[in-house]
């Protein structure tokens, strides 16, 4: 396939790029800021104009793409102003859509976030493990993840061919970024990502597998390790952290409080790395 990525400068883009690239793939990256060459064009995805016309072809660069990978955004709240973030956001991630769905791109995958599911976690879950089935926002940049996964689910009514996959991402951790794990014995460490983390390796491969297994409609997936970030066991973290909130089965020892059945089922995605060996090993 030639696939374009906006984010491409970002933790996970950089990763998914040289992922992609190693599976053979043609890849586009598309952001703000890149490395010069062959393979990445500036681009403001807050205007419509520019983000249509990189979609539709860039002269020494393509003439039109097979599937789009979504995942430029200011990343987390705090870096800008609150109404801010929502505003590039949102507007980018329309005129990413929206310029795809004009421009014949019926193949998307893009990154929503554990912020579409209640982070920071004020306020507690329903039960635990939590999966795809629960969905709540609590700041601008979870609110716009929420948005954006309804907007998906109403553009794939105005196609039958359209096909939109939204992989909620936890904290993506890259190669050489584990040394906060030092405090993993803490009992409140990750409380606010229920204790999940995602190794960029292994959120490459997750998108890898949803370009290669989609189909026409809308899903959404939660990507995660299948272990805990933190060193307590799971079930003692669950009752410490969210008392009374009712378990769905019995956990594993360290087993992750976000459920990832549903992308193991579907897209036969398994996290290979662990904090266990890329911290201490």
């Amino acid at each position: 396939m030639k696939v374009a990525i906006t984010g491409s400068s970002g933790t996970l883009g950089r990763t998914v790029v040289d992922h992609l690239r190693a599976q053979g793939e043609e890849v586009i990256g598309l952001d703000r800021t890149g490395p010069s060459g062959p393979g990445f064009t500036t681009v403001d995805l807050g205007d419509y104009g520019q983000t249509l016309d990189a979609l539709h072809g860039i002269t020494a660069r393509h003439t039109g793409v097979d599937a789009l990978v979504h995942l430029a955004a200011i990343p987390v709240n705090g870096l800008v102003p609150d109404a801010t973030t929502f505003h590039r956001n949102m507007v980018a991630t329309f005129n990413v859509f929206f310029a795809a769905l004009r421009v014949g791109i019926r193949r998307i995958v893009y990154a929503s976030s554990i912020t579409a599911m209640g982070f920071p976690f004020t306020e507690p879950p329903p039960y635990l493990p939590l999966d795809e089935n629960h969905t709540a926002s609590f700041n601008t940049y979870g609110l716009v993840k929420v948005l954006e996964e309804t907007m998906a689910r109403e553009l794939v009514s105005w196609d039958p061919t359209l096909s939109v996959t939204a992989l909620r991402f936890t904290n993506v951790v890259a190669p050489g970024e584990y040394a906060t794990f030092a405090r993993a014995a803490e009992p409140g460490y990750r409380r606010d990502l229920l204790g999940t983390y995602i190794d960029a390796r292994d959120g490459a491969q997750a998108v890898t597998l949803a370009l290669a297994e989609t189909r026409p409609g809308f899903e959404v997936y939660a990507i995660a390790a299948p272990e805990s970030g933190n060193d307590r066991p799971s079930a003692e973290l669950a009752e410490s952290w969210f008392p009374g909130v009712p378990l769905r089965r019995e956990l594993g020892e360290y087993e992750a409080l976000i459920d990832t059945t549903k992308a193991r089922e579907q897209l036969g995605f398994r996290a290979e790395f662990s904090w266990r060996e890329e911290y201490r090993g």
